[in-house]
């Protein structure tokens, strides 16, 4: 088993232009960029539980771990040949690019557009990863699909296949992810069946069973409404979700793991919280045909604390909650759960927000900056993932926005979650829903403001920080937000509501119409890294771009089993 505090390192955007001599950052300059990223242990208490259920969570720990080896395969066809490459060299330099090739899940930077810090291989990262062959081309994948048969070309589409060329013909063809990945994922499988029989917990049982057999056929749609009905002591999210990987259509799942423990308190406090999503459904600053007027029967909310994470859940920056599943079947009939890693949260907001509030935020503000209002921003960005448009008519046909559009949906989606979370806590204040007045509300705002730089230092190459790059400029744009003559930034409260309220407008009448062209113009006028923004993210050189977990807890297991 490797260092799991490999797993945890990312390299800094500030960095490998300081080498004069080569493109590539010298063994100094990896050390440097792995420095930019603070080692924080992640202990979490284990003693409540059972001995059956200390037992399964130990091969669950195996099991997520099988996900890192699915998910380097995934990033790069010869991710693995490299990696071996790598580890023979036993020079300084080969060692140090051996760490950050692990690090990154591969030879690029995910912190500078997916730049190679190793030469020899492609100067940035294949757009379509390894999910396509690297010489495919849109138009090549999209001529293709039109002379499918309906079920193919939705199969080609779909979330849990990948392209590959026949070596002679050249011609493309389909291969589902349980033969592409069989041997790791029939290890995977085996793993949670087994920590099934381990636990007494009915639910926890449930999904591993069906997770187990999903792995081996691809139908993961009895496992995710287990998935969404899971309420046990041990909280596992376990399989391919996200498509932030694939950046030419954005249709392929990536392969992760969180397992967690709940926070049965919190999750207790936060319980009524999703029970006025109607009501924000129904007020969106949207079209009223375009509102949904039943959401999904649940919306369950999770606070957890991570143990481990691993694959695409370990790649970037460190993942602060998530909502999912991501199949819009799901989602209209039972809403999307949304899952809330505290530990990672607070982490984060004591070792990089707090430091950059400092520098970007006036005095007078400076203690407004709560974990708090960080949280619960946090709780309304996961929450508004599930709400407003899922599908859209096209030609006369039901399609979803994520086909619609295409590479752009991740930063959209990621833009329109957070507007329209600052959208509806604004909501909830106004309506005395949550406790609200003056001093709550610039909390909350001074609070994202210091939070947008700490995502927009993650680059304009990565779906949250091109989203957030559009906020804060249009934000900008319509003076919500103001720069001072001192180097800091500050809210407009008067001009702050109408803002956030037209932007979400913008973004969700985007994503109800399925509006490429519009979502693509967007992009390139706002998702960009304006001057004045690059040269306040210069200022960080000492804050820690984001935690590298430790994860102390899930190595004593994992070394001590019970």
């Amino acid at each position: 088993m490797r260092s799991l505090i490999l797993l945890s390192l990312l390299a800094s955007p500030m960095i490998a232009e300081t080498n004069q001599n080569s493109p590539y950052p010298d063994v100094a300059e990896l050390g440097q960029m792995a420095a930019q990223f603070t080692p924080t242990p992640i202990r979490v208490d284990t003693s409540h539980l059972t001995p059956g259920d200390r037992k399964a969570l130990v091969r669950l720990i195996e099991a997520a771990q099988v996900m890192d080896l699915v998910f380097v395969n995934q990033v790069w066809a010869r991710n693995e040949q490299l990696f071996r490459a790598l580890e023979r060299d036993t020079s300084a330099e080969g060692q140090a690019r051996a760490r950050l090739f692990w690090i990154s899940k591969g030879p690029w930077s995910t912190l500078e557009g997916h730049r190679a810090f190793i030469p020899g291989v492609p100067a940035h990262r294949p757009p379509g990863a390894n999910f396509y062959p690297e010489d495919m081309t849109r138009e090549e994948f999209e001529t293709w699909v039109r002379t499918l048969p309906p079920k193919q070309a939705e199969a080609a589409r779909g979330f849990f296949t990948v392209i590959r060329r026949n070596p002679k013909s050249r011609h493309l063809h389909i291969v589902p992810y349980h033969r592409e990945y069989h041997a790791d994922l029939l290890r995977a499988s085996a793993l949670l069946r087994e920590a099934a029989t381990l636990t007494n917990d009915p639910s926890l049982k449930q999904f591993l069973r069906t997770r187990a057999a999903a792995f081996l056929h691809d139908d993961y749609f009895k496992s995710d409404i287990a998935w969404m009905d899971l309420n046990a002591p041990i909280d596992i999210t376990i399989g391919p979700y996200e498509t932030y990987n694939d950046q030419i259509f954005g249709y392929k799942a990536s392969f992760e793991a969180y397992v967690c423990l709940t926070d049965q308190a919190e999750t207790h406090r936060l319980k009524d919280f999703s029970s006025h999503l109607q009501q924000v459904e129904d007020n969106l600053p949207l079209d009223p045909a375009f509102r949904n007027p039943k959401l999904g029967t649940s919306t369950p909310i999770r606070v957890v604390n991570e143990i481990l994470s691993a694959g695409d859940g370990n790649h970037g920056v460190q993942t602060a909650a998530f909502n999912l599943p991501n199949d819009e079947r799901i989602i209209l009939q039972k809403g999307s759960k949304k899952v809330m890693l505290k530990n990672v949260q607070y982490a984060k907001f004591q070792n990089t927000l707090l430091p950059i509030s400092r520098l970007v935020l006036p005095p007078a503000a400076q203690g407004d900056v709560s974990f708090d209002s960080f949280f619960t921003h946090i709780l309304a960005h996961e929450l508004s993932h599930g709400i407003g448009p899922q599908e859209v008519q096209v030609n006369g046909r039901k399609s979803s926005v994520r086909l619609q559009l295409k590479d752009t949906y991740s930063t959209i989606e990621e833009a329109k979650a957070d507007v329209t979370g600052l959208f509806m806590l604004q909501y909830f204040f106004d309506r005395r829903i949550l406790p609200g007045g003056d001093a709550v509300e610039r909390k909350l705002y001074n609070t994202f403001l210091a939070s947008a730089f700490r995502t927009l230092r993650f680059g304009v190459g990565e779906a949250h920080g091109r989203g957030m790059a559009i906020q804060f400029n249009y934000l900008l744009d319509r003076g919500a937000f103001v720069a001072r003559p001192d180097g800091t930034f500050e809210v407009n409260f008067p001009k702050m509501k109408q803002a956030v309220r037209d932007l979400t407008h913008e973004l969700l009448t985007i994503e109800a119409r399925g509006d490429y062209t519009a979502a693509k113009n967007m992009l390139a006028q706002l998702g960009v890294m304006r001057p004045a923004v690059a040269n306040t993210l210069n200022r960080f050189q000492d804050i820690p771009v984001d935690i590298a977990p430790i994860f102390i807890t899930a190595d004593e297991l994992a070394s001590h089993p019970q």
